[in-house]
């Protein structure tokens, strides 16, 4: 994805103001022992940018003056109440080096699982994104999580996200393996199954 930006010599809350009030956003791109970069953007262009999942998870191109690198968006300071975007920070990306970046997961076929499909039962998703590393050729927009095969009372753990090659789990994540994905039977179905079976002790009905 291509993001044009604009560089700016001005800086503080007066010149951000002003910035913001001429339909910019004020931003900041650093990194790659480099010096640092005040740049400006079209507030309306990087506003609908921001909505989309993969200019948060993806390697962005950054133009500045003509010249063109690679970076990854960092940082979004928001308005508390307005749709502004006060500040953005961008992080430039060397290609020989790993990053660590949290990937959207996209979970699939839940409706078909036979946790769903026989027991009807519920999929909660506990975590919608993951830390991973690898090398910035290597980033994946999202990594795709298959339910068809979830049964009820089962969990996925991150161990269990099937990952790309040259992708790897932030080590942290790879100790904890945290819980990703459970299913539970629903409350309504728990009481009926209750209520159908008999009472403890109880004789079983005569036919």
């Amino acid at each position: 994805m291509k993001v044009v930006a604009f560089e700016r010599s001005l800086q503080g809350t007066g010149a951000s103001r002003r910035l913001r009030n001429t339909g910019k956003t004020p931003g900041i791109v650093y990194g790659a022992n480099v010096d640092p970069k005040l740049i400006e953007l079209d507030h309306n262009a990087l506003y609908h940018a921001l909505r989309k999942e993969a200019f948060h998870s993806s390697i962005l191109d950054l133009e500045v003056g003509g010249t063109t690198e690679q970076v990854l968006l960092r940082d979004v300071q928001y308005h508390p109440f307005k749709q502004l975007v006060l500040h953005v920070d961008f992080l430039r990306v060397d290609p020989n080096h790993k990053i660590h970046m949290k990937i959207p997961l996209h979970f699939v076929n839940a409706e078909v699982s036979p946790a769903v499909k026989l027991g009807s039962g519920i999929v909660s998703h506990v975590m919608n994104e993951i830390e991973i590393s690898c090398l910035p050729g290597k980033l994946p927009e999202f990594l795709e999580i298959d339910l068809s095969k979830l049964e009820l009372g089962q969990s996925l753990h991150a161990k269990d996200v099937p990952l790309p090659q040259g992708v790897d789990l932030v080590p942290h994540v790879e100790q904890e393996n945290p819980v990703i994905a459970t299913v539970s039977v629903p409350a309504g179905a728990v009481s009926e199954e209750a209520a159908a079976a008999p009472a403890a002790g109880e004789a079983p009905a005569a036919s």
